[in-house]
């Protein structure tokens, strides 16, 4: 296969996950009451902490920076960050004590009951993803969880799933850049009606 043609290829699996995840009333159902908790959280001075692994961090770390930051106008900062973003600390408890608490650790002083934490992993297994969504529990946080595959461990520990139809790790990170843009977009027009 030729580069142009494995380019329209992709463009056409991603097309038609696109429209598959479009059609999901559970896929919808499910991004616009992510949305609507954070919203409260945020009307209630709560945090929303990002978590996941590799380019799930890396897609946390952007969602973080459109609410934190700005997304499609200027606005009052909201608060969200993402877990993974302090390498210090990162690679201290990786070696301390263990990767697999590298998240849950951090939510012991920064999580509190309202706020909210959202966990990226394309199969719902990553085991630092699953303790942290533990530990968010005890802690009385509300739990939103971006997976693929059949939603993995991770499913069960959620209050809101969204979960992508696909096995295959990068179609199933670009749907969940899009349906978190999607979420940023609701939250910001809401908190933020006026631009």
């Amino acid at each position: 296969m030729d580069n142009n043609r494995m380019i329209i290829k992709i463009l056409k699996e991603k097309s038609d996950l696109c429209i598959q995840v479009a059609e999901s009333s559970d896929i919808v159902r499910n991004t616009a009451l992510a949305a609507e908790m954070i919203i409260t959280a945020y009307r209630r001075d709560g945090k929303i902490l990002f978590c996941g692994n590799g380019g799930s961090a890396a897609d946390a770390q952007h969602l973080a920076a459109e609410l934190l930051g700005r997304f499609y106008y200027n606005r009052r900062a909201l608060y969200a960050e993402a877990l993974h973003v302090n390498t210090s600390y990162l690679t201290a408890v990786a070696n301390d004590l263990s990767f697999d608490e590298v998240f849950a650790r951090q939510l012991e002083a920064k999580g509190r009951k309202g706020d909210i934490l959202v966990a990226l992993s394309t199969s719902g297994n990553s085991k630092n993803t699953v303790k942290a969504a533990l530990r968010a529990g005890e802690l009385g946080m509300n739990i939103i969880t971006l997976t693929g595959n059949n939603g993995g461990k991770l499913k069960a520990l959620s209050d809101v799933n969204i979960n992508v139809p696909s096995k295959d790790t990068a179609r199933i990170q670009e749907m969940h850049i899009t349906l978190g843009h999607s979420i940023c977009q609701i939250v910001e027009r809401t908190l933020f009606p006026d631009g």
